[in-house]
């Protein structure tokens, strides 16, 4: 194996292990909140406590440690205007409902194919959790850690292959590590954009920012207007729920036109920032992908995902 499919390899084999260290650390704290309550472990937002600190927390140290023997490459900073962030909120939420609406109709035929229901473990999460647990875990917790292992950490061991490389190789194991095709395409298409934000601003807070403003869009907004939404079509008429599902579709219409404005007008005139560039690879795909380490990574996620459509059980 050359020293560029083995980099790759430790890549692979080190994302494996942030997917599954989790686990164990799971099931040592579940046995211990098993202790106090076993009935604690039903509710789902001491779930979500504990996926959390497993996933995030506990797993920092050690991912960092796991990461630290493979060369790292500084990317020069640029900051942004309020106005181009802006606009960058406005593309991220744009690809989002796009990644949502994909991964809908390919779930749903999937689903009518099987006759039966394909689940998305996220909507349950953010339907049956706390609006509280909502806004601590998915737009606060979850933005800065998954930022810092899927952009900050990743692309600085491998934006000298090129950036194009870098960012597709941080939507794919982003989109992977969600585990789901509910949120495959999604995760794809905003994990390549925020790739692409951070190679050329060098700033991990602007992708940190957008990527909770896009869950809290998801999430914590999304829970009020179903609410409201609900209330309106049980007759339930007040000024306030109307006032919400006003406000959501102003803000989803304006970011959709803006998105769509900027994905359309600016997409020839894209510029890579390729100055980090240091190795030219001549099979990209196949020094990236066949290797021990990332092909064991993308068959854990794919048993992931077909587990999740009921296909397998496992």
């Amino acid at each position: 194996m050359d020293e560029h499919k083995e980099t790759f390899s430790k890549i692979g084999f080190n994302y494996l292990l942030l997917a599954l260290i989790p686990i164990i650390f799971q099931i040592i704290i579940a046995n211990i909140v098993s202790l106090v309550d076993v009935n604690l472990l039903n509710d789902i937002n001491i779930q979500t406590i504990i996926g959390s600190i497993t996933s995030y927390i506990l797993i920092f140290p050690i991912f960092i440690y796991l990461m630290r023997k493979i060369e790292t490459v500084n990317i020069d900073k640029n900051r942004l205007n309020v106005i181009g962030f802006l606009k960058c909120i406005c593309i991220a939420i744009t690809l989002m409902i796009a990644g949502n609406l994909i991964g809908t109709v390919i779930t749903t035929l999937i689903g009518n194919t099987m006759s039966n229901e394909v689940i998305n473990p996220v909507e349950q999460l953010i339907e049956n959790s706390s609006i509280y647990i909502n806004l601590l875990i998915i737009c606060t917790v979850a933005p800065i850690f998954e930022e810092i292992f899927f952009r900050k950490i990743l692309i600085e061991r491998t934006i000298k292959y090129g950036a194009k490389l870098s960012i597709i190789l941080s939507a794919l194991i982003f989109a992977l590590f969600h585990g789901n095709l509910s949120q495959f395409f999604y995760a794809f298409l905003l994990g390549g954009f925020l790739a692409y934000l951070y190679i050329n601003t060098g700033e991990i807070i602007y992708p940190i920012i957008i990527h909770a403003c896009v869950n809290f869009y998801g999430s914590v907004v999304s829970i009020f207007f179903s609410s409201a939404a609900e209330n309106i079509a049980q007759g339930i008429m007040n000024i306030c729920d109307i006032g919400i599902i006003a406000l959501y579709f102003i803000i989803l219409v304006s970011a959709l036109f803006v998105g769509l404005y900027e994905i359309f007008t600016k997409y020839n005139k894209i510029e890579l920032n390729d100055s980090k560039r240091e190795t030219y690879l001549e099979k990209p795909a196949q020094t990236v992908l066949v290797n021990a380490g990332m092909i064991l990574l993308i068959i854990y996620f794919i048993l992931k995902i077909l587990t999740s459509l009921n296909i397998i059980v496992i």
